[in-house]
C-alpha cells in the first residue's frame, strides 16, 4: 500500500484521479475521520468496499461532488434545503432519491434512500473535480472500531488497500446523521 501526504498526492491527483474512476479503491481523509472511497457508480468498484468490510447489505453513504448533483438526483424538502445550505460539515443528509441510477445499486442495497457528505475538507474539492460521487464509508472492519490514525488500520483492510492519503491523527468522530425522508431525525453515532 502507498501511502502519500496531501502534497505527495497533489502531484500525482491527475492519475489517482483516474484510477478512482477506474474502480481503485482508497483511503481517504474527511472533515471527521478516515474513510473507504470508490467510484459510487461503479458495481464492482462497491463490492470490493463491502468485502473489505465485510458489511454486505447496510448502505454506504456518499460525497457528493456539489450541492447541484444532491438537488438533481434526491427529493428536496424545505427541511433538506436547510441543511444542504449548511454543507460542507461533518453532516451526513439521509434523503429519498429521485434518481436511483446516479449510483451503483449496491450503494443503498434495496433502498430508495442515499446518504450525503459534503466534508468541510479539502478532499471535497478532489470528488468536486471528479465530478461523480464517490463513496465514503469508515475504514473499518463491520463493527470494529473506526480510523483515525494509521495504527488502527485493520491488516485485513491495509492488505487490500492500494493507496491511502493520510494527514496524520483525526480528532473526530463518525459524522452526525441527518434523517430527512420523513419528520427529521439528528442520529449521533
Amino acid at each position: 500500500m502507498r501511502i502519500l501526504t496531501k502534497e505527495e498526492f497533489e502531484l500525482e491527483k491527475e492519475t489517482i484521479m483516474e484510477e478512482i474512476w477506474n474502480g481503485s479503491v482508497i483511503i481517504h481523509p474527511t472533515d471527521t475521520i478516515y474513510g473507504l472511497g470508490c467510484n459510487a457508480l461503479l458495481f464492482e468498484a462497491v463490492k470490493k468496499i463491502r468485502e473489505m468490510k465485510e458489511r454486505y447489505t447496510n448502505p454506504f453513504s456518499v460525497i457528493a461532488p456539489s450541492k447541484g448533483w444532491i438537488r438533481e438526483n434526491c427529493l428536496i424538502t424545505k427541511d433538506a434545503e436547510k441543511w444542504i445550505d449548511k454543507l460542507p460539515g461533518p453532516y451526513t443528509l439521509i434523503l429519498k432519491l429521485e434518481n436511483i441510477e446516479c449510483i451503483a445499486p449496491n450503494v443503498n442495497v434495496d433502498l430508495d434512500t442515499l446518504g450525503v457528505r459534503m466534508p468541510d475538507h479539502w478532499f471535497s474539492k478532489v470528488v468536486k473535480e471528479l465530478a461523480f460521487p464517490v463513496v465514503t464509508t469508515s475504514a473499518n472492519i463491520e463493527k470494529q472500531n473506526f480510523m483515525i490514525s494509521i495504527e488502527d488500520l485493520d491488516p485485513k483492510i491495509k492488505s487490500k488497500i492500494e493507496l491511502m492519503i493520510y494527514e496524520g491523527e483525526k480528532k473526530g468522530r463518525p459524522s452526525k446523521l441527518i434523517d430527512l425522508t420523513g419528520e427529521e431525525r439528528v442520529i449521533e453515532r
